[in-house]
């Protein structure tokens, strides 16, 4: 047989490649038109007619990588949590993990691989795979790929709390406090911390650095006198001396959120109950009944500007 020419054998490699890239072309071109179809049934909630559309996409265009983490979440919203056990609605959540998985590792876009990210560590959390162990290394990833966020340092270190290791949890927080030290939600996020764990002290200290950061903030002082209140009327550890003393410094918190916004309706009804705290702490009986008619006069005060809200709310 005559061997092809150079020329010729050119040629054919042309053709082959025009030919596979016009198959390549129109598989893409069907992959778009369907996807819109696809995104259409997602949107509407028919994550069943639109898990079969997104794999005809990527049965097209296996490139076309948004659409794994659209795949995945479409699986994950026919999970159903109270029927974790049955084979067929695991098998939802199996594959929804896969696809997130799938979608973090073949997506170039940071934003999207992030979401994709975040979307797994909700799989494996507790109303769902419950599997902290597979949480956690997802998480340091997250963390390592975009170390600014302080929200999944939050998750991890609630992460860690959850699981009983709550050295590990306030280490996580102290990063964020060191890295966002004048930011208030930090300081929110250490206090709500240590008053899941008992320490009064630590809490209080947090709630007082938010405090200062956002001096100009009524919700801030009467969120410190609220604490005190509840140490003051929960605590039966406490003697009368002890009880009182933690009443006085609700009230001087109370008062500073006033100054500031002196209609401030939680902290007047505040300010009346720890009054009448004092007043049940009080021996003389004269002073007693001059807090308690205080007292009366805030709550009347409270109602009213309660009535007012309404009546604004209502006209």
């Amino acid at each position: 047989m005559k061997s092809m020419g150079y020329g010729s054998r050119l040629a054919l490699v042309g053709v082959i490649a025009l030919a596979t890239t016009a198959c390549g072309s129109l598989e893409r071109l069907r992959a778009l038109r369907v996807v819109k179809d696809a995104h259409t049934q997602y949107q509407r909630g028919d994550y069943e007619q639109a898990i079969e559309l997104y794999g005809e996409v990527l049965a097209n265009d296996p490139d076309m990588v948004d659409v794994y983490f659209y795949l995945g979440n479409s699986y994950d919203q026919l999970y159903r949590p109270s029927q974790r056990g049955e084979r067929e609605n695991d098998q939802m959540l199996e594959l929804a993990i896969d696809n997130y998985i799938t979608a973090h590792d073949r997506q170039p876009n940071p934003i999207l691989r992030t979401l994709a990210m975040q979307y797994l560590i909700a799989a494996f959390g507790p109303d769902k795979a419950n599997e902290p162990g597979k949480s956690e290394p997802v998480m340091r990833q997250l963390i390592a790929e975009d170390p600014e966020n302080p929200d999944t340092y939050f998750q991890l270190a609630k992460l860690y709390e959850d699981s009983g290791l709550y050295e590990e949890s306030e280490e996580i927080l102290m990063q964020v406090l060191d890295m966002r030290r004048d930011d208030p939600a930090v300081h929110m996020q250490l206090a709500g911390f240590y008053d899941r764990n008992e320490n009064f002290e630590k809490t209080i200290e947090s709630l007082k650095a938010r405090a200062a950061i956002e001096s100009d903030n009524p919700e801030a002082f009467y969120t410190i006198g609220t604490f005190y209140w509840q140490k003051a009327f929960r605590d039966f550890r406490l003697s009368d001396d002890e009880e009182m003393e933690y009443v006085m410094l609700g009230l001087d918190e109370l008062e500073k959120a006033l100054e500031i916004n002196a209609d401030y309706v939680e902290a007047i009804t505040y300010k009346n109950i720890l009054m009448r705290l004092q007043a049940n702490l009080t021996d003389d009986i004269d002073e007693r009944e001059a807090l308690i008619e205080e007292a009366d006069v805030l709550r009347d005060r409270a109602e009213e500007l309660l009535e007012q809200q309404r009546s604004g709310a209502a006209g």
